[in-house]
């Protein structure tokens, strides 16, 4: 952070066993504990939950996709409607992703839902931003490190992300090497745009008197792929920048959990330790014990809420298909624990639920899900505390090895 600038998040460390953490981080609106799992809400909602389903989950943050956002309904309208709480009309924590990883993912081919074939053309990054077609209508939209920082304010998320190039893997050195560079140099632009635009709120505050947190935080991404070297001058070039916490981008993308370790590690080991951490697009229960054991605080993923669509559901035994004909007369709990989403519904009744089609059964499957990896992380947390997460790690890794 610049010289005298108030930091817009603090992290307080709770707890260590080796390398993870338990936590704290603070910012204007309170404070949420890691490690953490955030679930994606891609246009605004979680599919299939509303505000009330996050608080009796117990969520503290939820991301919201600045990429969507920004074409249906734009960030104009949210901004009229009170920023993601009044649109939404959920008071906990937001963050939102910058766009860079749905403008390479969406700008591959066309989605279920997506423009015309032929209207889609790959994005087309340069040195200032990226160029590419909406999914939505086919219109050229233009997204650089200023504009990016620009919307994310305008949807008055509590932490936002900076631009990043993520390079489509499996790609040669030489391009997962140019994409970091602009990262890079697009996140040195963020950080300037955003102290430009918080010394601004700032002076506002001090004239009302106000001495909360500095706004909205900031994080920069890692980049590098999966080369170790790579990653770590990734890490060591944004903390010179210097930002309110750190997202490690590009990972879990395809390859494998061995390929992804000592990468994630040497980000890990020279980023700032009073900073979080946010490993992105995380959601597998032994990827997150993992990145728990070198060091990561914060994850979000699709994961609970995809798998649900489609009649999986995460127990602590593994996956299972409630579509599997096994369950047609099952009366067992999906879960063991009446209290929480899947403790009062039968499996036999989900498979009826999923055979007939009925959205009912995504919903609770979602909750369910959520609510699974909601626990897995408190496990975590309290692993860490006790000073036994290898123990709790190594029996995640027995049943989703």
């Amino acid at each position: 952070m610049s010289e005298g600038a108030r930091p817009a998040a603090r992290f307080e460390l709770l707890a260590c066993d080796g390398a993870a953490r338990r936590g704290q981080v603070t910012t204007a609106r309170g404070t949420f504990q890691t490690p953490v799992f955030m679930p994606v809400g891609t246009r605004g909602a979680v599919i299939h939950l509303d505000a009330g389903d996050y608080e009796s989950l117990g969520l503290e943050i939820v991301l919201a996709n600045t990429y969507h956002l920004m074409l249906r309904p734009g960030v104009d309208t949210v901004a009229a409607l009170g920023g993601l709480e009044g649109f939404t009309g959920w008071g906990g924590h937001f963050l939102t992703d910058s766009g860079g990883f749905q403008v390479m993912s969406l700008g591959r081919r066309p989605r279920s839902g997506a423009a015309p074939s032929g209207r889609l053309a790959k994005s087309r990054v340069d040195d200032e931003g990226v160029t590419f077609r909406s999914v939505y209508d086919g219109s050229k939209v233009r997204l650089t490190p200023e504009n990016a920082v620009d919307a994310q304010r305008r949807l008055a998320s509590d932490i936002q992300m900076a631009l990043d190039v993520c390079p489509e893997l499996p790609a040669p050195p030489e391009d997962v090497r140019l994409a970091m560079e602009r990262t890079h140099a697009w996140a040195a632009r963020a950080k300037a745009a955003m102290e430009a635009a918080r010394s601004d709120a700032v002076a506002m505050e001090a004239a009302r008197g106000d001495a909360t947190l500095g706004g909205q935080a900031l994080f920069g991404i890692v980049q590098g792929g999966s080369d170790p070297q790579m990653r770590r001058h990734s890490a060591e070039t944004l903390a010179g920048i210097g930002f309110d916490g750190y997202g490690i981008g590009g990972l879990s993308v395809g390859e494998t959990r061995t390929e992804m370790e000592p990468a994630l590690r040497a980000a890990t080991d020279v980023l700032p330790t009073d900073r979080p951490r946010y490993l992105m697009g995380v959601g597998d229960p032994a990827r997150i014990t993992d990145a728990i054991a070198a060091g990561v605080d914060m994850f979000d993923c699709v994961l609970p809420s995809r798998l649900a669509r489609h009649g999986t559901a995460l127990t602590p035994k593994g996956r299972i298909n409630i579509r599997n004909a096994r369950f047609a007369r099952d009366d067992t709990p999906l879960d063991p624990a009446p209290e929480r989403p899947g403790g009062r519904f039968s499996r036999g009744y989900l498979r009826h639920l999923m055979s007939v089609n009925e959205p009912t059964a995504a919903r609770i499957l979602t909750l369910h899900n959520i609510a699974y990896l909601v626990s897995l992380v408190a496990e975590a947390r309290a692993a860490v505390t006790a000073g036994s997460f290898e123990t709790f790690r190594r029996q995640v890794n027995e049943v989703w090895s």
